[in-house]
């Protein structure tokens, strides 16, 4: 996106002096390597230490950033080049950005000298400096330990961006010249990288998931299965039995963008062989294309796909079936009828195979590795049964010993692993049976899905639901976890009114992981949660030098979910402010460079629902044109100050095919300003009067060149003719006709190679500009 017509981004009105901003140089020079953008200026091996440099030059260092443990851990904060007369506190911060005050902060404000959390300096004489805040060493230096925990006084650094930080003591709370930080990452979080732009509000790629759509439209949902083929969601359901007026039991076929009822199959066969309204318990599997098996009670294995009238099915003798999955052929499915596992044929109800276990009522089936996970919660065991000898070849014990509540037990298709909840556990098992993770939450684990595509698994907890119980607050919860490290995959997403009182929850995730189903039986509801990331930037701008006059382009790309969008911003004072650039909302910032924009900073900030993320800042430093530069199509008029001699504003370029000359000429120092005015291919005349002393040179050729008046100078149109110059009072060194010729060659050279055609279309976009 450019610019408004006729304005660089950033540019001040009526322009800055250039003396004035060289001046500023040397301090925005400091700023380059600033701490301010997280990651900035960074040591690029996270595993040693990392130092930032501050907006006055000050190096913060710190010992350990990376994989820091989230119970507490000591690390050592080093500085030097602070301020002799500014105390500082150094802690653990909330990173708010840019120009805004670290906080909150582990520890808080230390004013009392015996936090372990933070630190307080001050400069060497401070009326606090003894027990409650040391002092600053020789040249700004400090060199202290803190002990930072993940957790703790109103900061939590699994959901919010975390640094430590150097900031201003309270006595000057708003100064942010003494801002450095440097992020850091807790075990199961990524550092903040600079490639991903700093996180303002939450770090960058945040993953979270919100609720975009509830259904009521399936009674009392049991379980869930969204179809591979014909991307349907089948909903397994009881009566809701605050709807009495309609008995809802049976198996919903649901549309999964906006839960419209596409088929109700209600009706199943009992005992006799005859229909009957049944519900739908435990969905076993989908069939090839369309439909689902599916267990109904006590003892019914049926099978239905959506447009069916009433379910086929078959009545089991024996006891009430608790738990079912597909079976080694596509013809038969696995039952279990509390500790019994069978296969049966699915069309007679006939038992292939039957085993008996210790205990249990529930289990897994892995196919792929053959195996069945069968446990026994009211024992405390996982019993391992090979499918194709139907023995049991290995016994488990489950953490917590025997009575547990039961929760679930399902296996990772991918990594072959056994995810089981108990109580407020989720235990894993890796294939070969061994403990190797515990997962602790908050309330009771009832149900866990895979997503193989992203190597994500997804738990659902349920709250008790017993307000007379502390540890219950009504509100449920979703957890995200790899599967391979188990570090949290997204922020916990709060279930509100999902409690285990009227049923165990479950779950349902699309493929990718973009959209996740869960339900709650107690509220009669099946909710549709979408996947939303905060932006992270793939594609950062980079500092540029460009010569005045130039075009340049700045661009920055970010990803996130929703699409995000982009800002581009521009300090002008050294990172302390900044201010949007007008117009500027595109991914490209193209601008025509001016000298008044030396050692200005830009970033991209991208925005969606769930965050705010912004690029580091990069540098544009700007030089003066080369002289002899070729000029454009048309002259104009140009315009040197203060007797400088210098180069001339815009038109100061001869006419077509001419150089670029200066507006004025010089006499010893303090000759008056000229001006130069040209058409193509038409004589070019100055004008202006000499002071005492020296006289001007003159430059470039044309057709015919003349220069009038006293000790000025002539700037030409296209190559060949003879130029002249005429003097007057000043004793001005005229431009002679070799002059010309060499400027003619040169500019001969510059078509050669393409050089002035470019240059001549450059200039044609700067006066669109």
């Amino acid at each position: 996106m450019t610019s408004t017509p006729g304005t660089a981004p950033g540019t001040p009105p009526g322009g800055r002096s250039r003396l004035r901003r060289r001046a500023g140089t040397a301090a925005v020079a400091a700023l380059l390597l600033a701490g301010v953008p997280a990651g900035a200026a960074v040591s690029a091996d996270a595993g040693t230490p990392r130092t930032a440099t501050g907006p006055q030059g000050q190096k913060l260092t710190v010992s350990a950033t990376t994989g820091l443990d989230p119970a507490g851990q000591k690390i050592r904060v080093q500085g030097e080049g602070y301020g002799l007369t500014t105390g500082i506190y150094v802690a653990l911060c909330k990173d708010n950005g840019d120009n805004r005050v670290p906080s909150p902060c582990l520890g808080g404000a230390d004013m009392s000298g015996g936090s372990k959390t933070s630190q307080w300096i001050v400069p060497p004489g401070d009326p606090y400096e003894g027990d409650l805040a040391s002092a600053f060493g020789p040249g700004g230096t400090f060199d202290v330990e803190i002990e930072i925990t993940e957790k703790g006084d109103g900061l939590d650094c699994a959901e919010v961006a975390c640094s430590v930080v150097t900031r201003a003591d309270h006595r000057a709370a708003g100064n942010r010249t003494q801002d450095v930080r440097i992020p850091v990452a807790f075990a199961g979080q990524e550092p903040g990288e600079p490639g991903g732009g700093e996180g303002v509000d939450v770090p960058a790629g945040t993953v979270s998931y919100r609720s975009a759509a509830e259904f009521t439209t399936a009674g009392k949902p049991l379980d869930l299965l969204l179809h591979p083929d014909s991307k349907k969601l089948y909903a397994g359901a009881d009566n809701l039995p605050d709807t009495a007026d309609v008995d809802e039991r049976g198996l919903h076929v649901l549309n999964p963008e906006d839960g419209t009822s596409e088929s109700w199959i209600s009706q199943a066969p009992g005992s006799t062989g005859a229909l009957r309204a049944s519900a739908a318990a435990r969905i076993a599997g989908p069939l090839p294309g369309d439909g689902v098996v599916y267990n109904y009670p006590l003892r019914g294995v049926g099978s239905a796909k959506s447009g069916d009238e009433a379910a086929s099915g078959v009545w089991l003798t024996g006891s009430t079936i608790t738990d079912i999955a597909p079976g080694t052929t596509p013809d038969t499915v696995l039952v279990a009828q509390g500790a019994t596992l069978s296969e049966i044929e699915r069309a007679t109800g006939t038992a292939t195979r039957t085993l008996t276990l210790p205990g249990g009522t529930q289990f897994a089936a892995d196919a792929e590795r053959g195996a069945v996970w069968y446990t026994d919660f009211t024992a405390g065991k996982l019993h391992r049964v090979d499918l194709a000898s139907f023995t049991v070849t290995g016994s488990f014990d489950l953490p917590g010993g025997p009575g547990g509540m039961a929760g679930f037990t399902e296996t990772d298709p991918a990594t072959g692993a056994v995810w089981v909840g108990v109580d407020r556990s989720v235990l894993v098992f890796d294939a070969a049976g061994t403990l190797v993770k515990t997962l602790v939450g908050k309330d009771l684990a009832r149900d866990a899905a895979f997503d193989t595509a992203t190597g994500r698994a997804y738990v659902v907890w349920q709250d008790g639901g017993d307000l007379s119980d502390p540890a219950n607050d009504n509100n449920g919860t979703l957890t995200v976890y790899g599967t391979e490290d188990f570090a949290p995959a997204a922020k916990d997403l709060s279930l509100p009114g999902n409690h285990s009182q009227a049923g165990a929850a479950s779950l349902a995730v699309e493929p990718g992981g973009a959209t996740v189903f869960v339900t709650s039986p107690a509220e009669g509801k099946i909710t549709r949660l979408v996947r939303q990331v905060s932006p992270l930037v793939t594609h950062a701008p980079e500092d540029l030098t460009a010569e005045e006059g130039e075009e340049v382009a700045l661009t920055a790309e970010a990803e996130g979910a929703p699409e995000p969008t982009v800002r581009w911003q521009v300090s002008t004072d050294g990172a302390q402010t900044w201010q949007d650039v007008e117009g500027a909302t595109e991914p490209a910032l193209t601008f025509t460079a001016r000298t008044a924009q030396d050692g200005y900073r830009y970033r991209a900030e991208f925005r969606n629902d769930v965050g705010t993320t912004r690029t580091a800042a990069v540098t544009l430093t700007v030089t003066p044109a080369t002289g002899g530069d070729t000029g454009g199509d048309t002259g104009g008029t140009g315009d040197a100050s203060n007797g400088a001699g210098g180069t001339g504003g815009d038109g100061s370029t001869g006419g077509d095919g001419g150089t670029q000359s200066s507006g004025g000429s010089t006499t010893d120092g303090s000759g008056s300003t000229g001006t130069a005015t040209g058409e193509p291919g038409s004589t070019g005349t100055t004008g202006g009067s000499t002071g005492a002393g020296g006289g001007s040179t003159a430059a470039a050729g044309g057709s015919t060149g003349t220069a009038g008046s006293s000790g000025s100078t002539v700037g030409g149109g296209v190559a060949g003719g003879t130029g002249t110059a005429a003097t007057s009072g000043g004793g001005s060194l005229a431009a002679t006709g070799t002059t010309v010729m060499s400027v003619t060659l040169a500019a001969a050279a510059l078509v050669g190679t393409g050089a002035l055609v470019h240059r001549r279309a450059r200039r044609r976009t700067e006066d669109a500009l």
